[in-house]
């Protein structure tokens, strides 16, 4: 996917935010967002592919703070926060229809920003707005072309606090058969899952492997990814990509057949995919 005009004022607001969360020096946190904005000015042309800009844009914010990882704190509040609704989320999936049920709510919690915008699993409205998600369902259901698929899974992680409900789809998965290799990002980046959250829900007991992409580029950057991920991504039988950031990166390669499931959150992803906001999708492109 390629960058809109929407994206700078949503990346401003985005470093501004990480920067808040890492130090309460308002010169530091304006020395951030004019670093933001010069990256705009300098790398924001016609045809730049959505996630190499933010990726530049979030590791300029990174080297100005000193701070590897503004998000840890705000990482461990949304698997807390997750690990609430899982309940919910299981008894929904257990009920019937369980293959279509896990993909919708592994969708759900994409819809989540858990720990990053005030979100409280502990409040009723959590559980509407979970129950609501829940009776929306699925705007675009390849859900059953997925299910032939997954003999050899290679699974694109997003976010913290939506990797608990994707544990639910893994057990689908295993119990059809399918083998999974979990795919983290390499270095901490935004809220996103590394290796260290993995450990720490002990998904890779759940998973026939877990990989990195190498580094901290939001979503994955094939030319900082390592050999072994690149070769697993050529000889899957299935993609499954997680999440906006993940559709901007894979949208631009020739990997298939994948399967993007994901909340149209933003505008520019939802017009990139034929699709309007807000929409819960599971797709399969072949």
């Amino acid at each position: 996917m390629k960058t809109h005009p929407r994206c700078a004022p949503c990346l401003l607001s985005r470093v501004q935010f990480e920067a808040q969360l890492s130090t309460n020096d308002l010169k530091l946190q304006k020395k951030v967002v004019l670093a933001g904005i010069e990256v705009l000015r300098k790398y924001m042309v016609d045809g730049a592919p959505a996630t190499g800009l933010s990726t530049r844009i979030h590791r300029e914010a990174y080297r100005i703070l000193g701070d590897i990882d503004p998000y840890s704190d705000k990482k461990k509040e949304s698997n807390v926060a997750a690990m609430k609704l899982l309940p919910l989320a299981r008894e929904f999936v257990s009920e019937k229809d369980s293959f279509r049920r896990a993909v919708l709510v592994s969708i759900i919690g994409n819809s989540f920003d858990f720990g990053v915008l005030g979100f409280d699993a502990d409040k009723a409205t959590a559980k509407d707005a979970m129950q609501k998600q829940i009776e929306h369902g699925l705007d675009v259901d390849d859900s059953d072309k997925i299910k032939t698929m997954l003999s050899n899974v290679i699974y694109l992680a997003d976010n913290c606090g939506e990797i608990v409900f994707d544990m639910l789809l893994f057990e689908q998965i295993i119990k059809l058969g399918g083998k999974i290799t979990l795919v983290v990002r390499g270095e901490p980046i935004l809220n996103d899952v590394t290796m260290k959250e993995t450990l720490e829900l002990g998904i890779d007991k759940m998973v026939y492997r877990v990989l990195t992409t190498g580094s901290n580029a939001i979503g994955l950057c094939l030319q900082e990814a390592p050999p072994e991920l690149v070769d697993a991504l050529g000889n899957a039988s299935l993609i499954i990509s997680k999440g906006m950031a993940n559709y901007e990166t894979m949208s631009e390669y020739n990997f298939r057949p994948i399967a993007y499931l994901l909340k149209t959150k933003c505008e520019s992803v939802a017009e990139a995919m034929g699709l309007k906001r807000d929409m819960n999708v599971a797709r399969v492109e072949e």
